[in-house]
This record gives C-alpha cells, structure tokens and sequence, in this order.
C-alpha cells in the first residue's frame, strides 16, 4: 500500500505541476463540431507556443503580465481558461476574475468553466461552497471565479483578484476605464496573473496603444503574436485546376504554407469579402493585423515580409542612422545597415541630449562606422553639436528631415517637374523602399515592431507630382506611434557612402 501511496503522491504531484498533461486527462472541452461531444483538452500548436511564453515569463520574473494578438478561434480564452482554473483549484485563497467585451462572451467563457468543473475527475475535483452564473466558489481553497462585461464603467473594481483575465480587449467600451480601474486592481506580487488577449480592431484605442508598448519592450507586459496558419483546421482540400496567384504564391513561400491553406485563404477573403478585413481577423503577422482598411502604406508589408525572412551576407561600408526622439513618447532610435543588410535596430527611451549624444559617442567608438546620419530636428541638433565638439566631424553628418531633397526634381521631355520628393525624409524612405525592392532581396531584423514602422506611413503626391510622405504627426492622430525606427533605417540612405580607402603598407628600407 505504501507504493501505491507513493505513486498516487507522484500521480497528484505531476498533475499539479504540469498543466498540459494536467489538461489532456482533467479537463474537457466542446470540439467546434458538436457532434463529436466533449473530448479531452490537448494543447494546440498556438496553446502550446502561448503556454512556453507564460512560463517563460513566470520563471523569470515570478508573475505574468501578457498582451496577446490573435486570430479567430484560435482556442486562446480556452487556454487561459484552463490555466486559470488549474491555478484556482490547486491553490488557497486564489481568485480569478475574466472581463469580457460582451454578455454573450461572457456566458460563454464560464460556460467554458463550468464545464471544465463538472468533468473534473472525482480525485481533483474541489469541493463547490457556491455557483451561480456569475461566481463560482471552492469554499475549503477559499478560491474562485467571477466574471463581468466591460459595459459597466465599475465592473470588477472591488475584486480581490490575482488571476485576470481579459478578453477580446480591443472591443472592450470605456476601456481606458477598466484599465485605470479592475487592471491595476491586480497586486503586483509574485503569483499575480493578468493575459489580455484580442483581435485587432483597427489602430488606436487601449488596446493597441498598449501593445505597441509591449512589442518595444516598454513596460511590464510582454507581446505575444499567434498567427492563423498555425490551425491544423484552417485548410482546404485542393480543387481541380487550382492554381495560387502571384499574390499567393508569395505569401506561401513568406510563410511556408500548403495549397490547403491558401485555399482556404482564398475562400475566407472571398466571405469577407475585404482582403484588410482578412488580415485584422485572421493576421499573419502583428503589423498588418492593425491595418486600418482605406490605408495603404508607402512601403507595402509584402516588401517588409520578404526581408525580414531574407538572408544576406553584409558588405561594404557601416552605415548607422540615429533619430533622437522628438516628443516625449517617441523613442531615439538606431539602425546599422552594411550594404544589403540592416544588423540591427535598436532603441531607447526617455534620454536627454546629452545622454543621447554619450549613447551616440560609445557607439562611435565600438562600431567604428563610416558615417553615423542624425535627424537634426528637435533635439537631434544638440546631439550633433555635441558630437562635434567631441571630434567627431569626419563621421557624423546632420539631415534635416524638411529640407530640399538630394537630388533636384526631375523633368518631362518638355523640361516640366515631373515625379521626385517633396522634402529630404520623403527621398530617404523613397531611396529604403528601392532598397527593399532590389533584384535578390535584403536582410532586416524579424522583428514586428521594424515592421509596424516602415509600414506605418501613408503618402500621397502634390501638385508637381512629388512624392509626400505622411507627417509623423499625422501618424500619431491615427493612433499609431511615431515610426522611428524605420526612420533610422531611411536615415542610412541620406547619401551614398563609400567604403573607406585603405592605405597600402610601405615597407621600411632599413640603411645599416
């Protein structure tokens, strides 16, 4: 019997301590096909990748902070609903709290619990004190769940909560409310929980702001992006004569899909009758899942995806552009690019001039770049000065991002102006884009926050048909943030560098 007890001890151990095979013997789920009944919770590829996340975060720092952009029925709010309540019935005095953006979800999601609670297996199932539609109570743990809907401007304030839960984020009304209210109700103490998790419903809002913050690195929270493809369901069989577009063809060999999914793809856009539609609701990646419909971006996402899964060899010369903030919430922002490949990108915040002209210095120093470019505008001209005072003036170079282009404007046959940029930054990004479009392709960082900004800005063309580029002011009143660091990026293309002249040896006649 002792054995027996040992390995009931070790079976209960297990249980506790590994969620996943925790789910896959004690929670049941509904299928979407609800002819196959309820059938065990076994992780999906998304859950998974979503669980190593958490974990990885709760290891490090002791608690979870996470934003989480998705697409549809990707079975998230399923997962964090069973994280949650195996954290709840194997723990005293834990509550969990999930906010929704309407009372359908609301219902759905404890449903979702109360079903997980009335399959639990006798052994781990905990004893029920209380349970109605909105609560459910484990009187000997003195753990539980309630939930809410986001249209009370008050729900969940008075909780005492250490697990939130919040879902569909970006739909949430008087969310900024919520936020200030039932979000930092939560304790910031160790065991602590909060998972935000959305769609994307256009720029702007609680939602996006904060995950632009996530997706830099600002805060608490962490970005956690799952895209569509990774749903073993979203494909279809491959009719007769199929035959993927130019369009498709790309996108498959960008992503590493089947014809299956592309089908799939191709019939889901066909319903939704909107390709933008698409993307915000079943994203490939985080930048086109903010997309707002009618805008369409100077540099395209397709071009940004290309390099970002590119590989190129570096050559020539180190060319660094370096933005200094302008306003308070943007970022100063550094890109290193040699030839057909940009390093790196790398970016902080809240530095004064003289703080980002010493960043500027010990990078000098280090790299040993052929030029650095700097944006003079704002404080960037202080940190030029003061670089310049420090010796540097064979290496830096000011731009002003208004200032007349490089190269004049070119003319028709009839000597009329005739295309070319309106203004300095206009010609940078124009040069980034030809960059990105050479035959062979470039290399930049896989990174979403890269993409966002080189995505960012719209254009259009005046009177004499020069190109204009979408102000960063026009960008913040969209609800986007200031796209800085592919502003370093453009900054690399000011003007053509050339590799620096090595001086051959001479060798010494020695006279003895």
């Amino acid at each position: 019997m002792a054995s027996l007890s040992d390995r009931e001890i070790a079976v209960r151990q297990r249980l506790k301590d590994d969620f996943a095979h925790y789910a896959s013997r004690c929670l049941k789920i509904r299928p979407k096909d609800p002819r196959e009944g309820n059938k065990p919770f076994s992780l999906n590829r998304a859950q998974e990748y979503l669980h190593e996340k958490l974990e990885e975060q709760r290891a490090r720092t002791g608690r979870v902070r996470a934003l989480v952009l998705k697409g549809r029925q990707q079975g998230i709010s399923t997962y964090i609903g069973g994280r949650f309540y195996h954290r709840v019935t194997h723990s005293r005095g834990v509550r969990c709290f999930i906010l929704t953006h309407e009372q359908d979800a609301t219902d759905n999601l404890f449903g979702m619990v109360d079903r997980y609670h009335d399959n639990c297996p006798a052994p781990v199932k905990p004893s029920t004190g209380a349970s109605n539609a909105k609560e459910l109570y484990f009187d000997k743990l003195d753990s539980g769940y309630a939930v809410g809907t986001a249209g009370t401007k008050a729900v969940g304030r008075s909780q005492t909560v250490q697990l939130f839960h919040g879902s569909e984020v970006a739909f949430w009304p008087n969310a900024s409310l919520h936020f200030a209210g039932v979000v930092q109700a939560i304790p910031d103490i160790e065991g602590t929980e909060i998972v935000l998790e959305s769609t994307a419903n256009g720029m702007g809002g609680e939602f996006h702001e904060r995950w632009q913050q996530a997706e830099r690195g600002e805060g608490d929270y962490i970005a956690i992006f799952i895209p569509w493809f990774w749903q073993e369901e979203y494909r279809r069989p491959v009719p007769a004569g199929f035959e993927p577009t130019d369009e498709e063809r790309s996108y498959m060999e960008a992503y590493g899909l089947t014809l299956e999914q592309i089908v799939w793809r191709r019939a889901k856009i066909a319903e939704l009758k909107d390709p933008l539609l698409f993307k915000q609701e079943y994203p490939a990646n985080a930048a086109e899942a903010f997309q707002l419909s009618g805008h369409d971006s100077y540099i395209s996402p397709e071009l940004v995806l290309k390099a970002r899964k590119n590989s190129s060899e570096t050559s020539g010369p180190l060319v660094i552009g370096f933005d200094p903030a302008w306003k308070g919430e943007d970022r100063h922002s550094m890109a290193f690019r040699r030839g057909r490949k940009v390093l790196k990108v790398e970016s902080r915040g809240k530095l004064d001039t003289m703080q980002a002209a010493g960043w500027a210095k010990q990078v000098i120093d280090k790299e040993k770049p052929a030029r650095m470019f700097i944006d003079v505008g704002g404080v960037g001209a202080g940190v030029y000065d003061r670089l310049m005072e420090m010796g540097y003036e064979d290496i830096v170079t000011a731009i002003n991002f208004g200032s007349a282009p490089l190269e004049p404007q070119p003319e028709d046959e009839s000597g009329r102006p005739k295309g070319g940029f309106l203004n300095r930054r206009a010609e940078m990004w124009g040069k980034s884009r030809e960059w990105l479009e050479e035959p062979g392709g470039v290399d930049i960082p896989d990174s979403d926050a890269l993409h966002a900004d080189a995505c960012a800005p719209g254009y259009k063309y005046d009177s004499l048909t020069r190109l204009v580029l979408e102000s960063k002011d026009d960008i913040r009143r969209r609800g986007m943030k200031s796209p800085d660091e592919w502003d370093a990026v453009a900054l690399t293309f000011a003007e053509p560098v050339a590799p620096p002249v090595k001086m051959p040896e001479r060798k010494m006649d020695w006279v003895v």
